[in-house]
């Protein structure tokens, strides 16, 4: 019985009363969004402030995107689900010579819930044209058994 309390009480001390948190992207965006202002910061100064984008946008090299995201564990009794406590993209948009054009910060009631259909679209057409019929007799007949039987 001594050794059970034990072993309870060891996994009771070694589980921790903080909440485990994972970062991904550049940090406290919030607070660099002001520190950064139209028409005076260029792009050296966003890359000295806040770093490299993460993403710079495919049809416009001139607007360069960061995000930043926090996960938390919500609690022991759910085991590992994890709650997006922070979720902020900053948008910047540059002009030609590199001066911001303008900026905008999207956070976590900007964000929209999608929600996913699980239908799937039925096909509207049939296969009965002559291509159709000729190939699939060409396929049965390389198909037959009389075909796939080994000479003895």
């Amino acid at each position: 019985m001594k050794y059970i309390y034990i072993i309870i009480f060891t996994l009771i001390y070694s589980c921790s009363g903080n909440k485990v948190s994972n970062y991904h992207g550049a940090k406290s965006l919030d607070h660099k969004f002001k520190q950064i202002y139209i028409n005076v910061t260029n792009k050296n100064d966003l890359i000295k402030i806040i770093g490299p984008p993460s993403t710079i946008s495919d049809f416009d090299q001139n607007k360069w995107f960061y995000f930043e995201r926090l996960k938390t564990n919500q609690s022991l009794i759910k085991l590992g689900t994890q709650k997006i406590k922070k979720n902020n993209v900053l948008i910047v948009e540059l002009n030609n010579n590199g001066i911001l054009k303008n900026k905008t910060l999207l956070n976590l009631e900007n964000m929209n819930d999608l929600k996913y259909l699980k239908k799937t679209t039925e096909k509207e057409f049939e296969n009965k044209n002559i291509m159709y019929d000729v190939f699939s007799s060409l396929r049965e007949k390389i198909n037959a058994p009389s075909r796939n039987r080994k000479s003895k």
